[in-house]
């Protein structure tokens, strides 16, 4: 009973810290604010965090878990399709960054907040980004890329410019343009990798 008391806290802890830290920023947030959020005693917060750090790494191995969550569903619903896969995930994207309490990419967010690259959430954030974009090798790999690692990094760039995008600007954004962005660098991946293969050169 007391083991599901204290996960129970955490738990409130950890969604009040996310929806504040996400909403007005990590350290425009004090302590006391997540606290009285959460609606749980001082000492509660301490039980499970050891300071402002550890729950900032917390609030983002939490966004982390969402994100990877669904970037798993987005890709499962085409099968076999990388090319379908990478549409749909900047489809998705788009979408989401044209929504009104769009308040950017967490992990960008808190890059930007903390620039130490030994900080708990810098850690974290840095760890999301090059997951990024393993799997967005890995989606140009099996899409048949020539130079699956050059496909990656022009999708890296454009899905974080859509995320900064929708940040800075808002619902005029660049976001609902994201997918047809993603579909003309994979026609032009295609070009490129079928032009070398009859030898030719493409700059």
């Amino acid at each position: 009973m007391q083991d599901q008391t204290v996960k129970s806290a955490r738990t409130r802890i950890l969604e009040a810290a996310a929806e504040l830290f996400y909403r007005e920023g990590i350290r425009a947030v004090g302590v006391d604010a997540v606290i009285a959020h959460s609606g749980v005693a001082k000492m509660s917060l301490y039980r499970n965090f050891a300071g402002k750090d550890e729950l900032v790494a917390a609030f983002l191995e939490y966004r982390d878990e969402i994100y990877w969550t669904w970037w798993d569903k987005v890709v499962a619903r085409h099968p076999g399709d990388p090319r379908a896969q990478i549409r749909a995930i900047f489809e998705t994207v788009g979408k989401r960054t044209a929504r009104p309490d769009y308040r950017g990419c967490p992990f960008i967010n808190t890059a930007v907040e903390f620039p130490d690259p030994d900080h708990p959430g810098r850690v974290i954030a840095l760890a999301n980004k090059m997951e990024l974009r393993n799997r967005l090798r890995g989606l140009a790999d099996s899409a048949g890329a020539h130079d699956p690692a050059m496909l990656a990094d022009q999708l890296l760039l454009l899905i974080e410019g859509t995320y900064v995008s929708g940040q800075t600007i808002g619902t005029e954004g660049v976001g609902q343009r994201a997918a047809a962005a993603a579909a003309d660098i994979l026609v032009a991946a295609a070009v490129n990798a079928a032009g070398e293969a009859r030898g030719l050169e493409y700059s």
